[in-house]
């Protein structure tokens, strides 16, 4: 199976044979966790910025990159591309127009397209509000919970709407709960090709929490295990019933998955579980689930609501309470840091609404994505998502440079992109280093990526593009059904290494 490159969003696995137990860890840090022409439609995206120039290839000193790419011996084929941000011109170019998966290198496209499409300061809001009259405290109507596509709503926003609530003098709700999440399109999973218990690959939705993600957790109680199920954050623990876990006596598989009547039924196989430990699990009914956490909350107020129920149709009413999200710019700057695949997500489907003015599933919004790169710097990418989770999107390594150096791209991706440190074979940092290289990572099983910025000891500004993968090793790991086959851990420790000895090489350069 694959891993997804998600410190924000993922469960740390320690698959032992045999016993097959299961080590997890939590913090704070992990919530916060020619293709196009021929999949074209007739949903023209709107006029991007002019094309910028087109790096052109010359030769400069001897192909040390091709070197060190052969002396790796890695298996598969890696694509590479360093240019001079000021000029274009192309330094070292290896496979350069091979097209491999971009895994999580896909957000940084997705950044700058959905902050040009909405605008650095766009923030998502989701309301509260009344769709009858209030009189001495009373509402005589229902209350809608709406979301907006915020993607990073957590559990402590909910508990603060729900003390505005109170604080807009609302007592009683004689009406029903209703929770609308249609402002996004429902994707039931960002890629159907991942096993169902993985946390980094939740439902997208208008209405989300928590990432879309629930806390599993268990303790051992003389024979058997006490578990709960929460919607957990740095003050609240509220316990939730729209999912539910059975432990059963199986060796595998680990988790099974049915989806229940607004409730997510789970499974999980006894033989799996060590003495306690914890992790996250998907929600595949996120405005459900919303609502049974701001429920929780409205009634701690002394407002008593009735189950939550989703509508399809958004009601009208009056605004009572409104959550918004920091500024767009804000949240894509956390998404490249933390890798968050439903940030990505939310923000692309939303950016194809605000340029196409209409809603448009992952795929068709993915490939408005691949058009805007093409206007924007005359480039071909075929995306199939917007956070580079599933491993069918494609692009070469000399088309993610031309976006890098079009005109623009680096004034707004690189003060949002990680600085990573250059590093020696102990992990140490390499002294004078510091602040030379912005990129965006990006890590599949058999598959390893690293695009951005890298200023040269002489002062000078490249951009790069590193795509490495192994595509069949990868189909026969994903054939086993493990989230970490075999060979993955050494091959992806391995093409790191290559990415930093090629960057360390050009940032020693006097140039």
């Amino acid at each position: 199976m694959v891993f997804c490159e998600c410190p924000a969003v993922g469960s740390i696995i320690d698959g032992h044979s045999g016993a097959g137990r299961l080590a997890m860890t939590l913090s704070r840090r992990m919530m916060l966790a020619g293709m196009i022409a021929s999949a074209a439609t007739s949903d023209a995206l709107a006029e991007a910025p002019l094309l910028s120039r087109r790096p052109v290839a010359r030769s400069v000193g001897p192909d040390v990159a091709r070197q060190m790419i052969v002396r790796a011996g890695l298996s598969g084929a890696v694509g590479l591309v360093i240019a001079d941000v000021a000029t274009g011109a192309v330094l070292e170019s290896v496979h350069a127009d091979l097209p491999q998966p971009p895994a999580s290198v896909s957000k940084a496209v997705t950044a700058c397209y959905a902050i040009e499409a909405l605008g650095a300061q766009y923030q998502f809001e989701t309301r509260l509000f009344a769709d009858g009259p209030i009189r001495d405290g009373i509402l005589d109507g229902n209350l809608i919970l709406a979301g907006g596509g915020d993607p990073n709503l957590l559990t402590d926003d909910l508990a603060d709407l729900a003390a505005l609530l109170k604080a807009a003098g609302l007592t009683e709700v004689r009406g029903d709960f209703l929770v609308w999440g249609n402002a996004l399109p429902n994707v039931d999973q960002i890629d159907g090709t991942q096993l169902a218990h993985l946390g980094y690959n939740p439902t997208v939705a208008g209405l989300n929490l928590n990432f879309n993600r629930v806390h599993f957790a268990w303790q051992r109680a003389g024979n058997d295990f006490t578990t709960v199920l929460d919607a957990r954050s740095d003050k609240y623990r509220p316990s939730v019933t729209s999912a539910r876990m059975q432990i059963v006596d199986r060796g595998a598989p680990v988790f099974t998955y049915h989806a229940g009547d607004g409730v997510d039924e789970w499974t999980v196989a006894r033989q799996a579980l060590n003495a306690a430990g914890s992790r996250w699990l998907p929600v595949r009914h996120p405005a459900l689930y919303a609502g049974e956490v701001f429920a929780i909350f409205a009634r701690a107020q002394g407002i008593v609501l009735k189950p939550a129920r989703a509508v399809a149709a958004l009601p009208a009413g009056r605004v009572l309470a409104r959550n918004q999200s920091a500024p767009l710019v804000e949240m894509m700057r956390g998404m490249l840091r933390y890798s968050t695949n439903i940030t990505a997500e939310a923000a692309g489907l939303s950016a194809t609404m605000a340029v196409t003015g209409q809603r448009r599933g992952l795929q068709t919004s993915a490939l408005g994505m691949a058009r805007w790169a093409q206007r924007r710097a005359g480039v071909a990418p075929y995306f199939v998502d917007h956070s580079g989770l599933a491993d069918t999107s494609r692009i070469t390594a000399s088309d993610m440079v031309r976006l890098l150096t079009a005109d623009g791209t680096q004034a707004l991706l690189h003060p949002l992109l990680k600085e990573i440190p250059l590093v020696d074979r102990g992990g140490r940092a390499i002294a004078g280093s510091e602040g030379a290289l912005h990129a965006k990572t990006g890590t599949l099983n058999f598959v390893s990526c690293l695009a951005g910025y890298l200023r040269t000891a002489g002062g000078r500004d490249l951009a790069f593009g590193f795509f490495a993968a192994d595509l069949e090793a990868r189909a026969q790991g994903k054939l086993l059904g493990d989230e970490k086959p075999r060979g993955a851990g050494p091959w992806n420790a391995k093409a790191k290494r290559l990415q930093q000895q090629i960057l360390q090489h050009w940032a020693a350069s006097g140039a």
